[in-house]
């Protein structure tokens, strides 16, 4: 049947043992950038200079900083949404709260423009 495959859990991709590249977020991308750095660094290299040993080691290097530099840049925006998210969400929360009561600022501003004409 078709509903019969849904129930069973989905296996996840770790790599080196420890990092789930599907539930932890930016590591699907910066595994991948990862290795397209370490792609064009690598050949690159090679073609420059032909050679071998000497442009693997550049791979391995461009693998391991383009992974890194994207999970920072990844993660550091990851925060930023969060906290952007946060605050929106305290936002609503307290105009929920304070609409239409004493405390409301809308209120107080209204008023103050009354008084001003």
């Amino acid at each position: 049947m078709a509903g019969e495959g849904d129930s069973e859990p989905e296996k996840s991709f770790k790599l080196l043992g420890f990092l789930d590249v599907k539930n932890v977020p930016c590591a699907r991308e910066s595994v991948l950038y990862g290795s397209l750095g370490s792609l064009v660094l690598g050949l690159g290299h090679f073609l420059a200079t032909s050679r071998v040993r000497r442009s693997c080691d550049f791979a391995v290097g461009g693998f391991i900083c383009t992974m890194l530099g994207y999970w920072f840049y990844c993660r550091y925006n990851l925060a930023q949404q969060r906290i952007r998210q946060r605050m929106l969400r305290e936002g609503m929360r307290n105009k929920m709260l304070f609409e239409g009561s004493s405390l409301d600022p809308k209120k107080h501003q209204t008023s103050d423009e009354r008084s001003n004409s």
